[in-house]
């Protein structure tokens, strides 16, 4: 396997668009259909895909009710522009669901917050970067 599309279920594709573009530092775009979106990264690598709720019969992704959001689910992002983007999210975001930390498990610098459907969003630094030491 070379790559995923992780295909997540949003109550308005063109607003949570937008949304993660900011996130992600990309120049605004409409996404292809007002239903379903991919986020593509400068290379063609798909990041993510937003499709609205009932939309189609896909039985994940006919009501947003049938479970609860983001059980189970985990978006783990890693960027080259960790600090920039910890900006960006800042912008997005009335507060943070974890504020930057370094993963002991990874040795980089991380940070997490909600996205507009209430998904869990970490953002993580790639390269590691630079961690200090304590005194």
């Amino acid at each position: 396997m070379k790559r995923t599309w992780t295909i997540i279920g949003v109550r308005d594709v063109p607003v949570s668009f937008k949304w993660y573009q900011s996130l992600f530092g990309q120049p605004e775009s409409p996404p292809a259909h007002d239903h379903f979106g991919q986020l593509v990264d400068s290379d063609g690598t798909v990041l993510l895909c937003l499709h609205q709720w009932g939309a189609h019969e896909h039985p994940t992704l006919v009501r947003p009710d049938e479970s609860s959001h983001g059980n189970g689910l985990l978006l783990f992002f890693r960027v080259d522009d960790y600090e920039v983007a910890l900006q960006r999210a800042r912008s997005l975001a009335t507060h943070l669901a974890e504020e930057p930390h370094v993963n002991p498990n990874t040795g980089t610098w991380e940070f997490s917050l909600r996205d507009l459907d209430g998904y869990y969003v970490t953002i993580s630094a790639l390269p590691a970067l630079h961690v200090p030491q304590s005194p």
